[in-house]
């Protein structure tokens, strides 16, 4: 009996003990030692921090607060002026795009109709002149009317005040603006004055003439064209050169047989864009044509005359060929 009450007390101490030593209160109290080191070393890292620095006002005397306002005053000026330009045309731009923005869509539209209506009453031939005249003498209707609207509390384009002091705004000061945003544009008028500084008496530059020259039989004329009956049509008979064209009326004349033209014209096509006729052919570039004719004649010669290019308006200004009525 003693015995066994001996070895239960034996028992209940040791599950005591391994109560009180469990792995929960070991781990317990590992945390509070690590935090009790983290607090100690935090405080001493503290404890060597630098005070902080005094901040001293600075007093300026009244000499240095002058010198300083003089160096301001000395920039200022010293500024470029193409820099203060660009800032002054940053402002007009901001203030035209305010009042670009101030004009609602609805009254650009109907301004819009107005204008366009004005330009169809000229018709398609009207000139970029009278284009412009009719806008500005619609600007000056429409800025009059507009005017007026604020006494009389109506305007001819049913406008309201408020409309009308938008519109008097945008015609006054940003009409080209306007234009603009309505997409309406008309080119400048530039004027063009030719200055002849060729000196007096100066003989005329001869043009170029490609390939070999030419024989002294062929009478080269250039920018004529002759007339006369067809030896060889040019359509299907090519040279390379207008020596090598003259040269086959030379030779079509020598070895003619009897009772056949004799070529004693030829008209060649010089121009690597082709030549013009009236007729319905398309030209090319080294059209070689010989013509007989008992009389030659001309058909042109240096330039088409403005009548003609009015009824033909496919016609150049200078005549492309190049021809000659040959010698014997």
């Amino acid at each position: 009996m003693a015995r066994g009450i001996a070895r239960a007390a034996s028992f209940g101490g040791r599950a005591a003990a391994a109560g009180w030593f469990s792995y929960r209160r070991i781990t317990v109290a590992v945390c509070i030692a690590n935090l009790v080191a983290a607090l100690l070393v935090l405080r001493s890292l503290t404890s060597f921090a630098p005070a902080p620095k005094r901040v001293e006002v600075v007093q300026y005397t009244e000499e240095q607060i002058r010198r300083v306002e003089e160096s301001i005053r000395i920039r200022r000026e010293a500024e470029p002026v193409e820099l203060v330009q660009v800032k002054k045309l940053r402002k007009v731009f901001a203030r035209e795009e305010k009042r670009r923005k101030e004009l609602p869509l609805e009254l650009k539209l109907r301004v819009s109709y107005e204008l366009v209506g004005r330009l169809n009453g000229l018709g398609d031939n009207g000139t970029a002149i009278q284009q412009r005249e009719a806008l500005e003498s619609w600007r000056v209707e429409t800025l009059k009317d507009a005017k007026s609207a604020s006494t009389r509390n109506s305007s001819n384009l049913g406008l309201s005040s408020e409309e009308a002091r938008l519109l008097k705004r945008a015609l006054e000061f940003n009409w080209h603006a306007l234009l603009e945003d309505i997409g309406l544009w008309i080119s400048p008028e530039v004027p063009h004055t030719e200055h002849d500084d060729k000196p007096e008496n100066e003989p005329e530059e001869e043009e170029i003439i490609a390939g070999p020259p030419l024989h002294p039989q062929c009478n080269t004329e250039l920018h004529a064209d002759y007339g006369g009956a067809a030896v060889r049509w040019g359509l299907t008979h090519h040279k390379e050169s207008a020596a090598d064209c003259c040269q086959a009326c030379l030779d079509q004349a020598r070895n003619a047989k009897p009772g056949e033209l004799k070529c004693n014209i030829w008209v060649y096509c010089p121009s690597e864009f082709g030549c013009y006729s009236p007729d319905k052919y398309e030209h090319k570039h080294q059209e070689c044509w010989l013509k007989q004719a008992d009389q030659p004649k001309l058909n042109f010669k240096d330039k088409y005359s403005e009548s003609y290019r009015d009824s033909h308006p496919r016609a150049p200004v200078v005549v492309p060929w190049m021809s000659g009525v040959t010698s014997a």
